[in-house]
């Protein structure tokens, strides 16, 4: 059941955030920012900016929490493929068909069940998403770093903040892309009717992806390496939609179809790039291709120049 706040003379001038942390002893400020980027926290029926400051009269509205009580995190014999592991982070090759940490819907089998007890993990972000600095959709395979502790958990998530880490992902999308690179630089929010879906919109926040052709071929698709600039829930995806370019099997910002059989979009976060927490130093990882990515290409025939 949603659960709802009006804005009282005293509570006026208080962050959105703080707000609702003040209000419910079980949400940390961190989590809350997180349930806001889900678009599960609304103001006046609208998603508001962390930082938002309350007017007297205000409707806040909280949808969909992932309360601990009704969440029994355990660790689970759960097989994972580590990339590499030291005192401070893991970085994982994520398969898809895997939430990253628990919610509503998914209390079992993510990354964070498989990794719980195993490791020490930092506690930042809560105790339902022990480790966890950035996220991969439940369906895009690939690499990403966990902490094991605080102190690493704010050194790396400060350099996503600051975008001084490298990310870049590998997408079949279908059409042919007629320019060699280029830069998408569109503003992403919640979608203004489904609040499932991201969008783009005037009033989201700045969303810029970079795309290099790798092959084309001649069934009509496109193979591209793509370096994110910025982190929005579903930005890739979003944005090549709305190019005209969906990621093959993406069913929600596309109808999903296509020949190949694959039931999940065919994105892949390729490279990770950033400055070890402890050493300073540069470090970057790669998870290779799943082997159905590898397979749909192997069928494809590329358009040589």
């Amino acid at each position: 059941m949603n659960e709802k706040f009006i804005v009282t003379p005293e509570e006026a001038g208080t962050r959105v955030d703080s707000y609702i942390a003040s209000k419910d002893e079980k949400l940390s400020r961190s989590l809350v920012q997180h349930l806001i980027e889900e678009g599960k926290i609304l103001v006046d029926g609208k998603s508001p900016k962390a930082s938002l400051k309350l007017q007297v009269g205000q409707v806040l509205e909280i949808s969909e929490l992932d309360r601990k009580e009704n969440i029994s995190l355990k660790a689970e014999d759960i097989p994972i493929s580590i990339l590499y592991e030291d005192e401070d982070i893991i970085v994982v090759n994520k398969p898809k068909d895997m939430v990253v940490h628990p919610g509503a819907g998914n209390k079992s089998g993510t990354l964070v069940n498989a990794i719980l007890g195993k490791h020490e993990l930092s506690n930042i972000n809560g105790e339902i998403r022990p480790g966890i600095v950035h996220r991969l959709d439940k369906d895009t395979t690939g690499v990403l770093v966990i902490a094991k502790n605080n102190y690493a958990h704010q050194k790396i998530a400060n350099q996503i903040q600051n975008r001084e880490t490298k990310k870049e992902y590998i997408a079949l999308v279908s059409g042919l892309i007629k320019e060699n690179e280029g830069v998408i630089n569109m503003p992403i929010g919640r979608h203004p009717t489904d609040r499932k879906k991201m969008a783009v919109v005037k009033t989201g926040k700045e969303a810029i992806t970079k795309f290099k052709v790798l092959k084309r071929y001649e069934e009509g698709y496109t193979l591209l390496k793509i370096d994110l600039k910025t982190g929005r829930t579903h930005q890739i995806r979003v944005h090549m939609s709305q190019i005209g370019y969906p990621i093959v099997g993406d069913n929600v910002y596309s109808n999903g179809n296509n020949k190949f059989g694959v039931t999940s979009q065919m994105l892949h976060a390729h490279h990770l790039g950033f400055y070890h927490p402890k050493t300073n130093e540069w470090v970057e990882f790669e998870a290779p291709l799943p082997e159905y990515f590898v397979q749909v290409l192997n069928n494809l025939h590329e358009i040589k120049n």
